[in-house]
């Protein structure tokens, strides 16, 4: 059985304990350390190979979304938190789930079997010697492994945990993160135009202040991305 390790960033030394004794009933959860402090767990993960993090927000010295910030190749994350409002901001960040104080043992089970889920998700095809194969990639539907060519991706929505990848042929869903499908397409020409939407560039066939057109779908423009994704589209 692989085992996970994992350390738990936490300031409040009862609701760390809660997360240890839930660490401590999972047969492939490791718990490597506990940190009162965002600055101290960055030591830490310098010094040990860690997979997963259960990350308060509310942290002296550095806060705990700045903390995923600063880190260049961030383990997994579980944000444990007592405010809801920063969930957004978190899946945006590609964390695996967001769980509210005080956690149930059954939702915090949850949230760790994502991991097993997130390593079954899409990989990309070894390209051939000469060069020839269209890049795919694979997904899970329904117990199935199904390829769809990047290229013929048209847009691709977030569902809260899942994501739906329509085609000019075919709509798909998967399991998956809108923000970590986003990371795989970076360099294929896919836009991130909503929090709940990534198209693909060259498929736009129109494009206002407040959306863009695509195969006859108009699909909004978020407005904190307004201003970058019309002077891409205008460049």
């Amino acid at each position: 059985m692989h085992r996970y390790n994992c350390i738990i960033v936490e300031d409040e030394p009862l609701a760390a304990e809660v997360i240890k004794d839930y660490i401590g009933q999972v047969p492939f959860l490791q718990l490597k350390g506990i940190c009162t402090d965002a600055l101290y767990a960055i030591d830490l993960l310098q010094k040990e190979k860690i997979d997963l993090v259960f990350l308060d927000i509310h942290l002296p010295k550095l806060k705990g979304l700045d903390f995923i910030k600063a880190l260049k190749n961030p383990p997994q994350v579980i944000i444990t938190s007592a405010y809801q409002e920063y969930a957004l901001q978190g899946y945006e960040l590609n964390v695996v789930d967001y769980l509210l104080k005080p956690i149930e043992f059954s939702r915090f089970v949850m949230a760790v079997n994502k991991l097993k889920e997130r390593e079954a998700g899409p990989a990309l095809p070894v390209s051939s010697a000469a060069g020839s194969e269209r890049a795919a990639l694979f997904f899970n539907v329904s117990k199935k492994h199904v390829k769809i060519y990047i290229d013929e991706i048209l847009f691709i929505e977030s569902l809260k945990e899942y994501i739906r990848i329509t085609t000019k042929d075919k709509s798909i869903l998967t399991k998956f993160q809108l923000g970590q499908i986003e990371e795989m397409l970076a360099q294929n020409g896919f836009l991130r135009i909503h929090r709940s939407f990534l198209v693909a560039k060259s498929k736009i066939d129109a494009f206002s202040a407040t959306d863009v057109e695509i195969a006859g779908k108009q699909i909004p423009i978020g407005r904190s991305y307004k201003d970058t994704i019309i002077g891409s589209l205008n460049a």
